[in-house]
């Protein structure tokens, strides 16, 4: 939990508790409930647009899978092997 341990957090909970009265705990547990909620809140809109963001990027990888195929046929070298086989094959005949 942002990179302290349990035993951090429960030594800087009995500070806290020992250093703010007691007339105070609940009006400071409820910042920590509206600190938590806001928290929470930023956590899932970070989730929900990363979600969006890699649900964009599988949406966009066929059509480059398709450009590269379609690249490849048009000037790589697996057509040019191909029809060298073919020419080859002409040429026997």
């Amino acid at each position: 939990m942002f990179g302290i341990s349990w035993t951090e957090f429960l030594v800087i909970l009995l500070v806290a508790i020992c250093v703010v009265p007691a007339k105070y705990w609940p009006e400071v547990a409820k910042f920590l409930a509206h600190v938590v909620k806001y928290i929470r809140k930023i956590i899932w809109q970070i989730t929900d647009f990363s979600e969006e963001i890699q649900h964009r990027i599988d949406l966009e990888k066929p059509i480059d899978d398709l450009l590269q195929n379609a690249s490849d046929n048009m000037f790589g070298e697996k057509i040019k092997t191909k029809k060298k086989s073919v020419v080859k094959k002409a040429r026997k005949k």
